[in-house]
């Protein structure tokens, strides 16, 4: 009987060994899905408007609904990641300082939310087009807007939206890979 219960107490001991050696559970961190993207690969805009850039090939052009009243607005739509950039163009009627304002008066509507917003001038004389591009930080809903003008004739003013509750650090991958997008459209902008 003695030699039952030294084996029972050796199994009781080795098992509560085995179970006591096991590491202590930790919750992990909830992780984001990977995110496969596409080849840069441009083509050039083909519509009857009165610039024209280069977009991705992954991207669709599509006339904003206001075409009836604002015929050369569009949305550049890339649905993989649910993003917009739409672009508004307005002539210029003696009225460009008006234009550059309502501009930078649409960003600063972000401010509220925005860590930061950073200007950058945008010159390119052979072309004539000139602008300002902003770089709005933070979780907001447009993460880069800017406008191009030739200074006599055009205007367009281009946002950058994302269809998502905004989240920088779980979309921050998308954004700068569209950010390298939007840079694109505006070094290959022209007026016709």
């Amino acid at each position: 009987m003695i030699q039952l219960l030294q084996k029972i107490s050796i199994s009781v001991f080795l098992l509560l060994i085995l179970l006591g050696c096991k590491d202590q559970y930790a919750p992990k961190p909830n992780g984001y899905f990977r995110i496969e993207f596409p080849s840069k690969e441009y083509v050039q805009m083909k519509l009857n408007y009165p610039y024209q850039f280069e977009y991705p090939n992954y991207a669709k052009l599509v006339p904003d609904s206001n075409r009836f009243t604002e015929p050369y607005w569009m949305n550049i739509v890339i649905p993989t990641f649910k993003t917009n950039i739409h672009l508004s163009y307005k002539p210029v009627e003696n009225n460009l300082a008006q234009l550059i304002d309502d501009s930078r008066e649409l960003v600063y509507k972000h401010a509220v939310k925005a860590n930061a917003i950073n200007e950058k001038l945008y010159i390119n004389d052979d072309k004539k087009v000139f602008g300002t591009i902003y770089e709005i930080k933070g979780n907001v809903a447009s993460t880069l807007q800017f406008h191009l003008t030739d200074s006599s004739h055009h205007f367009l003013r281009g946002s950058f939206y994302i269809s998502e509750i905004p989240n920088y650090d779980s979309l921050s991958p998308v954004i700068q890979f569209i950010d390298q997008d939007i840079y694109h459209i505006i070094e290959t902008f022209s007026w016709k």
